[in-house]
């Protein structure tokens, strides 16, 4: 079985674990201060806060800017539910703004529509692992006064016109398994405002910078040193599994696009393009998907159900019209294309692609 996704972890990250192992210092510890230096090296960025999960460096983010009751956060319906719940948990209100039709990015034109005096931030997400278009984004951002946060979770390395993802505004990554590098669960936020760093990391630890003294409201959010060593090991290896990400993206690009019924995955001029997913659109998605199972392929769909449409913001009486993203709801598919492939694996997937449209 040709899989997804697949974690790449070898010796070093095993050594990384012993050693901490060994050390006795197991919780959050010098190498969460590690990993953070050089994690925000990575990014070009000042300060990062490491926590336990994505949803969770969303969530402090906008806690951290001051997000709360009344707020509008402008953010897309085409994402996994954890951009949006992010913003609910602070009690802020998500409105959604739909997506480009060929990166699958929030369209900063519909951005422009969605703000009002409520409006406080912008949650781009840096979907499949390329860039939203962040010199617009930051150009309204700056017109109108209004935080940027970005949910970089699968975008590790991802450019935008030379510069790296979760270095514009503040950035919120995750290292879940399936990522372009993991600490098996785990997140971090980065920013160039020392306030915000600060802020975040006392949001994580009980709202504390001094064990037993609490200034503020926070949660037990915290990173161990178990996740910061295996994330270390992997940071060393992030530039090379997104190199072969690449390398991998550009066999199927080449291999699908005379494919009638297919839209191979595109990257915008100028932009890095890290490949979390390889994503296409595809006639009779669902045939395809089964017929590639039958075949010993795995995919996925990201997403079959927007945001909007989800039950329980349907409930909460979103009724959005947002036409783009839900056709491509319908059509998107995503293809194997993690460095744990061969070259074999890569051209098994192209033939099996071609053989249903033959046969269609």
């Amino acid at each position: 079985m040709i899989p997804i996704a697949r974690p790449l972890l070898g010796k070093e990250e095993i050594d990384a674990v012993t050693e901490v192992l060994s050390s006795g210092m197991i919780a959050q510890g010098p190498k969460v201060e590690e990993f953070e230096l050089a994690f925000s090296e990575y990014t070009g960025c000042e300060y990062a806060a490491a926590v336990n999960s994505g949803t969770a460096a969303l969530h402090i983010a906008l806690l951290a800017h001051g997000i709360g009751k009344e707020d509008e956060v402008i953010t897309s319906p085409f994402t996994f539910i954890a951009t949006a719940n992010s913003i609910l948990y602070t009690g802020a209100k998500p409105v959604f703004a739909d997506i480009e039709p060929d990166t699958y990015n929030i369209d900063p034109e519909k951005i422009k529509e969605k703000i009002n005096s409520k409006t406080k931030a912008i949650m781009p997400v840096h979907l499949y692992g390329q860039s939203a278009d962040m010199k617009a984004i930051m150009e309204i951002a700056e017109d109108y006064k209004l935080v940027v946060i970005e949910d970089a979770c699968q975008a590790h390395g991802a450019e935008c016109l030379g510069k790296k993802t979760g270095s514009f505004g503040t950035g919120a990554f995750s290292f879940y398994p399936t990522k372009n590098m993991t600490t098996s669960e785990g997140g971090i936020i980065t920013t160039s405002d020392r306030e915000i760093a600060e802020k975040s990391k006392m949001i994580r630890a009980h709202g504390s910078r001094v064990r037993y003294l609490h200034e503020m409201l926070g949660f037990n959010l915290r990173m161990t040193d178990i996740a910061a060593a295996i994330g270390l090991a992997q940071l060393e290896k992030l530039d090379g599994f997104n190199a072969s990400r690449q390398k991998n993206a550009a066999m199927l690009s080449e291999g699908l696009k005379s494919i009638s019924g297919i839209v191979p995955a595109t990257t915008r001029e100028g932009y890095t393009h890290v490949f979390h997913q390889y994503t296409i659109r595809a006639q009779n998605r669902d045939k395809l998907a089964d017929f590639l199972k039958e075949k010993g392929i795995g995919t996925g769909v990201h997403y079959p159900i927007p945001i909007h449409k989800q039950p329980y913001y349907m409930e909460l009486g979103y009724k959005d019209s947002l036409p783009i993203s839900d056709k491509a709801a319908e059509e998107v598919l995503s293809l194997p294309v993690h460095p744990a492939l061969s070259r074999d694996d890569v051209l098994k997937v192209i033939k099996e692609v071609k053989e249903f449209y033959a046969s269609a």
